[in-house]
């Protein structure tokens, strides 16, 4: 469903009640009540990580990472136009630019590409084209130990690498956090 750019509150920590734009078109940003829950459920993985925000939309989970207290964020998109409303919301944030970067690519090719590995990986897909090869390279981008959030429809996708440690609904969201093992 194509959407409007509108606007979502930052739930928690520096830029709590802070509202940030959305870029409309396909993506979905998560709503306020699942970020505030998800937060919640990873609260101690969020300070002083490096963390991953794949199909980062207008950036909403990696903003509310460093909101809280990430050390730093990378947020992935394929869209160009996508990535320069992450840009314009760290900017009217006024997020310092040593604690974020943006790359444009889809997650597979930034998965393959990647040496890097993070300590929290956020990655919330288009439901509207959502299929299981769009996040089976995702384990890849975790440090051992690290922590993997994944929005998804139906079931929860099983990921040999990695250990489901919780699993919450809400709506017609899934949320899955898993463990690096």
């Amino acid at each position: 469903m194509k959407q409007i750019g509108g606007y979502v509150k930052i739930t928690g920590g520096t830029y709590r009640g802070r509202s940030i734009q959305t870029p409309g078109g396909n993506t979905h940003p998560m709503g306020e009540r699942e970020r505030l829950a998800l937060f919640n459920m990873i609260f101690d993985c969020v300070n002083d990580s490096q963390v991953l925000d794949l199909f980062c939309g207008g950036g909403t989970l990696g903003i509310e990472a460093l909101s809280r207290g990430a050390k730093s964020v990378t947020f992935v998109d394929n869209s160009g136009k996508v990535m320069a409303v992450v840009k314009k919301n760290c900017l009217d944030l006024e997020i310092n630019s040593e604690k974020w970067k943006t790359v444009v690519l889809d997650a597979n090719s930034f998965a393959m590409a990647s040496k890097n590995q993070y300590d929290l990986v956020l990655a919330d897909p288009p439901y509207d084209t959502y299929t299981p090869e769009m996040v089976e390279n995702l384990p890849k981008l975790v440090k051992q130990g690290g922590t993997l959030v994944l929005s998804h429809p139906g079931a929860a996708p099983d990921f040999s690498e990695m250990q489901l440690l919780k699993a919450r609904k809400y709506a017609n969201a899934n949320l899955s956090i898993y463990i690096k093992r």
